[in-house]
């Protein structure tokens, strides 16, 4: 179903795959333009359960329940691409669902994700399909005796890569992958990392967030910046142009996040893209009349633009459990008491080392002020009183 042939207004209800933190955020943007949000494949107590109408936990195998839950909703979306694609299929047979299949199909799947920005002219780092010990070995020569190794599927936040030197145990690193087929990456030396959030309409209209600066820990991304003076106007024209190229090529209606290396050349190169709003993009709730969660509910039902344009200058801060071990009263007082800062939590009860809790974005003039004091509140909350 790729073009809309109706508006979904305000009081119809959207269903939302998935029921984590970007699920709840656009729940929230959907209830304040009016509209219902039941969410499927997650408990009540989820971050979307939270703040939405209705939560249906069930199998995404579940043919029956998907079924029922279709005639619930009017349209639906979905927060995260580890959805099974069949999934998506099913449901639309009863009901509209963007972005679609095959942005999801794309995205969930490195070597095909890779291997289809390729064939559209995109510039990504060098790859190869592994399945064997001594196609490994050979691989990390070929790339100099730099590389990385991925699993195919189910890798975020660092999961399931492994860097390979010409000197590692090749087979041992193999034996621990433990899959049939995986990607080998060359490593790129690049200058920083950048994103940007696009957004495409019914008509074909194309929106495109201020690109961000990204800077990560441990392989989860810890701070998003934007503007950034090392972001340049080349670089930003080459952003939206590879993001519209994609947007078009898989037909999206929808958000879509396009995660980018700059090499010290200054060329872009795609990292990874995401079939959804991004952690990255999260700076747009305060810093931008239209979120990129508005943006997609914007699409999904078939309404025009908002306004993206940055509206002031923010930086994002995620708050991971680390950052949230020794929280006191104390401590959050004083995170309060900075009007430029805005408190994001994401309603988890279990904290866990690496787990995305909420953000903080500060907003302001002076992006290095606005980072320094978030970094600053931030130390405050992992402070035992």
């Amino acid at each position: 179903m790729s073009s809309m042939k109706h508006v979904v207004r305000p009081g119809s209800t959207i269903g939302m795959l998935g029921g984590g933190q970007l699920g709840r955020m656009f729940a929230i943007a959907a209830r304040q333009c009016g509209f219902r949000v039941q969410i499927y494949g997650d408990p009540e107590e989820s971050p979307a359960g939270q703040v939405s109408d209705r939560s249906w936990f069930s199998s995404f195998a579940d043919q029956d329940a998907l079924r029922q839950f279709a005639q619930h909703v009017d349209v639906v979306t979905y927060e995260q691409e580890n959805i099974p694609v069949a999934t998506v299929e099913t449901l639309l047979q009863y009901v509209p669902v963007f972005p679609g299949p095959e942005l999801l199909r794309a995205s969930q799947h490195r070597l095909l994700e890779k291997t289809s920005l390729r064939r559209m002219g995109i510039p990504t780092a060098d790859f190869l399909k592994i399945t064997s010990e001594s196609e490994l070995r050979k691989g990390v020569l070929d790339f100099g005796g730099h590389a990385i190794l991925k699993t195919v599927t189910l890798g975020y936040d660092g999961k399931g890569q492994t860097r390979v030197g010409s000197e590692s145990d090749c087979g041992a690193i193999w034996q621990s992958l433990n899959v049939s087929e995986a990607l080998l990456e060359k490593v790129v030396p690049f200058a920083h990392e950048l994103s940007i959030v696009a957004s495409r309409f019914a008509d074909g209209t194309c929106s495109f967030f201020a690109p961000v600066m990204n800077h990560h820990e441990n392989h989860i991304l810890d701070v998003s910046i934007s503007p950034s003076a090392l972001i340049s106007e080349h670089q930003t024209l080459e952003a939206q142009q590879i993001a519209r190229t994609i947007l078009e090529h898989f037909d999206v209606i929808g958000v879509m996040c396009v995660e980018f290396f700059a090499t010290h050349d200054n060329e872009l190169l795609v990292n990874e893209i995401a079939p959804r709003p991004h952690n990255s993009g999260h700076l747009t709730i305060n810093a931008c009349r239209s979120s990129q969660f508005e943006q997609q509910l914007r699409a999904v039902c078939g309404l025009g633009t908002g306004d993206v344009s940055l509206q002031t200058p923010a930086v994002m801060l995620n708050l991971l459990g680390d950052h949230l071990q020794h929280q006191s009263a104390s401590a959050w007082q004083t995170v309060f008491a900075h009007p430029k800062i805005h408190v994001h939590m994401y309603g988890k009860s279990e904290i866990r080392p690496d787990r995305k809790m909420g953000h903080l974005t500060v907003i302001g003039q002076d992006v290095v002020a606005a980072e320094r004091l978030g970094r600053q509140v931030r130390a405050g909350l992992m402070v035992p009183t």
